[in-house]
């Protein structure tokens, strides 16, 4: 062998070469689990908190509690609006999976709807094209209909009770309360106006779905608990508003006159009383309705007022001693040309030929022609600070959304031509809402002071704590005493022998007054499309209310507001005042249950319906005699406390005919309960004796014949069994 060959060891080769490979597997192996380290280390230090998010959306749902609404009630405290539970159901789309047909075939065919409006539903995504992990199959449903969903059987469905809006008697005052949408946002009317009042705080609370698919509250996350909304209480009389409600839309049915409104106000503090629209709105029923009759067109709708106005004009004559009420003016027979430069000329025409008239005649029959001669005397600048006065062409302030301010142009407008004057003082060539009409109206009723209308009188906490109060607040004095009392004589005189005369009620001293304007639309005057009103107030002696009454285009009965919104008037006044009890004094306001009882509320003048559901609010029941529209008589009196659950006779106008002589004819109780009947006799003050028990089989005297009052009636009773041979 040659001794410089190297010898050369293949185990020692094989030795080293493992060692390499071994080593090069350690490296791979470190850097495998470096690898894992770094990926660990980002999971679980640097992007903790975004796949903790993850992992809590698997497992966790956060859901609202919703804040109940605050309830709304009348002056006297009766309940007009509160909420009622319905039940709506969700569905989160990954936990049914593959059962997306079957759920929606199963609200399909229990709300008679596509099954595709579900599948839709069901198969929303997010801006990321993510299924969504929450949805909303239907909202608000009635307890009724929703038990028949067996949720239990449905994976994925998420039940929620939510508080729905409940107007308590349907239409009424409608426009004025407005209504909410699906999620109890308010969107007109108060409901609107004090949305974020009455709309609370909602809580939430986070619930876990453990391994069997369960939900139940999660303990690492507190439980917030809604905030309950506030209660507004209204300077509205719920029986006020139901007579102006009734009457109105009686009126304009009559008249077929395309709609209208009508107010009350009391004139001594500002508060409105009643305000309604027709044709109006059902807020339990709102998507059924035009949306145009939402609208409160009682702040928000501007129209020529016209000879309402005058009070406007006298007021400035009188106030600056430029007339008094026996001057005497010429009335050019019912017809005078005014002037308009060069050959141009115009007529000014009264409903009536008069020769001469005093300027209280004038008023007392609404003689444009006089008005605006007097205009002249006033002159522009008077005239318009008067009109300022009274708060025409601004805002009155109420608390109602969407006021308008009108149209009051200033004698420095280019607009204001050389007949602006005396047009504009018998109520044309201005804008103004009827609630202006109705405040300045309302400062003649209150001895020459102007009050700002509210219609909010009290907002309280959930738990009964005073928010906010609001009080009367005087504004200006418009005119002195003097003139108010001589403004009152005429007005008086419009409804004794004047243009208002069919708004007289006998033993009751009102005073008023008519106003007639031609709408003007598309930039000239329409025939034969007139706005209709009376405005008055009574008594006269010491004025409680303030009536506007409004008839858009009235067609059957004349166009002339005394002929067509008068008699509504009268009807509204005539309603209210035989309610004495509510009309002379306080009215009763509803008090929680005492042991059990309740002061019975004045439900006289109602419609029964109405009066049933006003019975209801206070947990009595009621049973009426007669086939009569309105409650006359009720049983037990107003103010009386009963126990809950009693009922209270009604008696109706179709019932207790009285003759000339005072007797009263004998209502038919045959067939009655002995209770029944005697809870009919008494409210016409008979005394009953009973022969007998079970049901009236006979009565002396019998059904038909005259009775005093006070005298005796006899029923004669007999087992129920034996009730069908007595009779026949």
């Amino acid at each position: 062998m040659d001794q410089g060959t190297e010898n050369i060891n293949p185990e020692k080769g094989a030795s080293s070469l493992s060692r390499s490979r071994f080593f090069i597997l350690k490296l791979c192996f470190l850097v495998f689990f470096a690898a894992i380290f770094v990926r660990l280390t980002k999971i679980q230090v640097i992007d903790s908190s975004k796949y903790k998010t993850l992992a809590r959306k698997q497992y966790e749902r956060s859901f609202i509690l919703p804040a109940t609404r605050g309830d709304i009630f009348d002056r006297n405290g009766n309940v007009i609006v509160s909420n009622t539970i319905y039940i709506s159901f969700a569905a989160d789309p990954q936990i049914i999976g593959d059962n997306q047909e079957y759920v929606a075939e199963t609200f399909a065919s229990i709300f008679k709807k596509p099954c595709a409006f579900y599948l839709d539903k069901l198969r929303e995504t997010d801006q990321n094209q993510n299924s969504k992990r929450f949805v909303w199959l239907e909202r608000r449903v009635k307890p009724e209909i929703a038990h028949r969903i067996e949720s239990a059987k449905l994976d994925g469905i998420v039940i929620m009770n939510e508080p729905k809006r409940l107007y308590h008697y349907d239409e009424l005052a409608g426009a004025l309360l407005g209504f909410t949408n699906v999620d109890n946002k308010g969107i007109s009317g108060i409901e609107l106006q004090y949305d974020s009042e009455m709309k609370g705080i909602n809580g939430s609370v986070v619930m876990q779905r453990d391994g069997l698919g369960r939900v139940r509250p999660s303990a690492d996350y507190p439980r917030r608990e809604p905030v309950n909304g506030k209660d507004i209480c209204l300077t509205i009389d719920v029986i006020y508003q139901a007579i102006v409600d009734e009457e109105l839309k009686h009126g304009i049915e009559a008249n077929k006159a395309d709609g209208g409104c009508a107010l009350i106000l009391n004139p001594k503090t500002g508060e409105v009383l009643a305000l309604s629209i027709y044709p109006c709105i059902n807020p339990n029923d709102a998507g059924t309705s035009d949306i145009a009759d939402a609208r409160n067109r009682v702040v928000s709708d501007v129209f020529e007022p016209g000879s309402v106005f005058k009070v406007v004009t006298a007021t400035a004559a009188y106030e600056n001693n430029l007339v008094t009420p026996e001057m005497r003016f010429n009335a050019e027979h019912g017809k005078m040309k005014v002037s308009l430069g060069g050959n141009k000329f115009r007529f000014i025409n009264d409903s009536h030929e008069f020769d001469n008239l005093t300027f209280q005649e004038a008023i007392e029959m609404s003689s444009n022609i006089v008005l605006a001669k007097v205009g002249k005397l006033v002159g522009g600048e008077k005239l318009y600070r008067q009109a300022r006065d009274f708060g025409f062409g601004m805002t009155t302030g109420i608390d109602l959304p969407g006021e308008v301010r009108g149209v009051l142009k200033k004698p420095s407008d280019h607009d204001w031509s050389g007949t602006t004057l005396q047009t504009m003082s018998y109520g044309y060539e201005i804008g103004a809402t009827p609630l202006q009409i109705a405040c300045a109206y309302a400062a003649v009723a209150n001895k020459g002071v102007l009050m700002k209308p509210f219609v909010i009188a009290k907002i309280k906490s959930a738990d009964g704590k005073m928010m906010v109060e609001q009080k009367p607040q005087a504004i200006r004095r418009v005119m002195s005493q003097q003139t108010q009392s001589e403004l009152i004589s005429a007005f008086e005189g419009v409804v004794e022998h004047g243009t208002g005369k069919e708004a007289r009620i006998n033993g009751v001293r009102i005073a008023g007054k008519t106003g007639t304007s031609r709408k003007y639309l598309n930039g000239k005057y329409v025939e034969n499309n007139y706005t209709a009103s009376f405005i008055g107030f009574f008594p006269v002696e010491d004025p409680q209310v303030v009536c506007l009454v409004m008839m858009d285009n009235p067609r059957t009965k004349g166009y002339y507001g005394g002929s067509t919104s008068g008699p509504v008037f009268r009807s509204i006044a005539e309603r209210i005042i035989t309610t004495s009890y509510k009309f002379s004094r306080t009215a009763i306001a509803q008090e929680p249950a005492i042991n059990g009882t309740v002061s019975v509320p004045d439900v006289r003048m109602l419609q029964p319906l109405l009066a049933k559901k006003m019975l209801l609010s206070y947990g009595l029941n009621c049973q009426t005699f007669g086939t009569g529209a309105i409650v006359i008589k009720q049983m037990p009196e107003p103010g009386k406390k009963i126990e809950k659950g009693e009922a209270v006779s009604l008696i109706l106008n179709g019932e207790s005919i009285v003759s000339s002589n005072g007797m009263i004819t004998v209502p038919d109780v045959r067939g009655m309960s002995i209770r029944r009947a005697m809870n009919r006799l008494v409210s016409d003050e008979f005394e009953i004796k009973v022969q007998g028990s079970g049901v009236v089989t006979q009565q002396i005297p019998s059904a038909g014949e005259y009775a005093r009052s006070g005298s005796s009636i006899m029923l004669i009773c007999s087992p129920r069994s034996a009730m069908q041979a007595s009779l026949y």
